[in-house]
């Protein structure tokens, strides 16, 4: 569930259970929803945090199955994008495996 790190700033942290990682398909389906936003939306994998609305750069991460990622947003629908990213990894970003 997403928490409320600051005023406009929310949170949260997800495990990837896609069995082929973060791959091309799943990336763009990421930045697509992260772009709905006006909220900055950021994904980070150890140690490193990315523009969650560029693919290259979410591919950049090179998240294998079962990574932990942490989901932060910033602006005035941050609370919104959170969650709807949350629900994406849900769901497997769209992906039966």
């Amino acid at each position: 569930m997403p928490k409320m790190v600051d005023e406009n700033i929310w949170e949260t942290r997800i495990s990837l259970r896609n069995e082929f990682g973060l791959h091309a398909r799943p990336a763009g389906r990421i930045a697509r929803a992260a772009q709905q936003f006006k909220s900055k939306v950021s994904i980070a994998f150890d140690g490193r945090e990315v523009d969650a609305k560029s693919i290259l750069e979410i591919l950049s991460l090179a998240v294998p199955k079962g990574g932990n990622l942490h989901i932060l947003a910033q602006g005035e629908d941050a609370r919104n994008a959170v969650e709807h990213l949350q629900a994406l990894f849900r769901e497997k970003l769209g992906e039966e495996k």
